[in-house]
């Protein structure tokens, strides 16, 4: 491993500490490099903090004129809630920047760059841009379409069953498995579900990680006529995560009022076939910051989120277990397609074992537009 790759891992790694921490912002890391030795350090710790070009500026424990920075995004060249990093590079007289991968930031894009540039500092790029792109998937495509990147997320037995006959589902998958989504409840901002998953489990759907650190995603119901029970467990603790109820108009005024009066947020969307069209509704929680969404279904949802194209990934646990049943449901319900030509597929697959579990991760992949003129 070169010593370019060897510092930009470093920042990488460091960059993953924030993960769940800095929605809608990106995943950043930096260190500093002179005589071949690290003298500083930092990443982006939690939205509105300090970036990582700052904390790693302020951890330096000498001069850092002359020195190299390795930062796994371009810096960024705007006043938002911090100063622009590229002028704390250029006034810390920073005399080279590596940099992992370009900010596609229209507000960014290239604009770092030339400010390093004119200032006369080297500037490296296009080191672990693959790495990169995987660990700020939410924020690239947020900030370029402004709309959440979406995870499905199921789990099922061997035979493709997320439940049996009568409805029991306590557990498809294995301890480590549940653990993992979690992860993936700290990592995206908002998790999705429909009203009747709500009304037939009641789930609270916090993440309840084994050191207690993890972040609580927004929930969000998609509920057209606002059927969820007042009783629910997520309209009643909006202390713990806050609550989003998407409707149309077709949802009662007054039980609007009574969702909202416990504390949580109703969001109108338009209707599409008399439900809640899932395209306006990532519209609108991309105008809330939400950059990602875990979507646990059910399988009515499920079908809905695939068919709308909405969904950038797949995330599939497959247990060693048989349970049979023609009425036991399937991950993806709704009407299907009817032909196998038309299935939507899967790119980038990985595979992992957890336990006896398979987890399965693939990006949906896009199809090219034809030209039937």
């Amino acid at each position: 491993m070169s010593k370019k790759y060897k510092y930009m891992h470093k920042a990488y790694e460091l960059a993953k500490k924030g993960v769940g921490r800095v929605n809608p912002n990106p995943l950043v890391g930096a260190v500093i490099v002179k005589d071949d030795k690290i003298i500083g350090e930092g990443y982006h710790e939690f939205f509105g903090g300090p970036h990582a070009e700052v904390n790693a500026f302020l951890s330096a424990k000498e001069s850092v004129e002359g020195a190299t920075m390795y930062v796994t995004l371009e810096p960024c060249s705007h006043y938002g809630k911090t100063p622009p990093c590229a002028e704390a590079i250029v006034k810390n007289k920073i005399g080279k920047v590596v940099i992992g991968m370009l900010d596609p930031n229209p507000l960014v894009a290239g604009r770092g760059v030339k400010i390093l540039e004119e200032n006369g500092i080297e500037v490296d790029f296009g080191y672990l841009c693959e790495e990169l792109t995987e660990l700020n998937k939410s924020f690239l495509k947020y900030i370029q379409s402004k709309t959440p990147y979406v995870v499905m997320k199921t789990a099922m037995t061997l035979d493709g069953k997320i439940a049996s006959r009568t409805g029991d589902s306590r557990w498809v998958s294995n301890e480590k498995s549940r653990i993992k989504v979690h992860e993936l409840r700290n990592e995206l901002a908002g998790i999705m579900v429909g009203v009747n998953t709500v009304i037939a489990d009641d789930p609270m759907l916090t993440t309840r990680l084994e050191n207690g650190e993890g972040k609580n995603p927004v929930r969000i119901v998609v509920d057209s006529t606002a059927r969820i029970p007042l009783g629910a467990k997520i309209l009643n603790s909006s202390d713990q995560a806050k609550t989003i109820i998407a409707v149309t108009n077709q949802a009662d005024s007054k039980k609007i009022e009574q969702i909202e009066a416990k504390g949580n947020q109703v969001v109108a969307v338009k209707s599409s076939n008399e439900k809640i069209d899932l395209e306006d509704l990532m519209v609108k929680l991309g105008e809330l910051s939400i950059d990602g969404v875990l979507l646990e279904g059910g399988a009515s949802l499920n079908y809905s989120a695939l068919k709308a194209g909405i969904v950038d990934e797949v995330v599939s646990f497959v247990a060693p277990k048989i349970i049979g049943g023609a009425e036991a449901k399937s991950p993806v319900g709704g009407e299907g397609i009817e032909l196998m030509k038309d299935a939507i597929e899967l790119d980038d697959i990985k595979l992992q074992q957890l336990g006896n579990d398979l987890m399965l991760t693939g990006k949906i992949k896009k199809v090219a537009a034809t030209d039937n003129r």
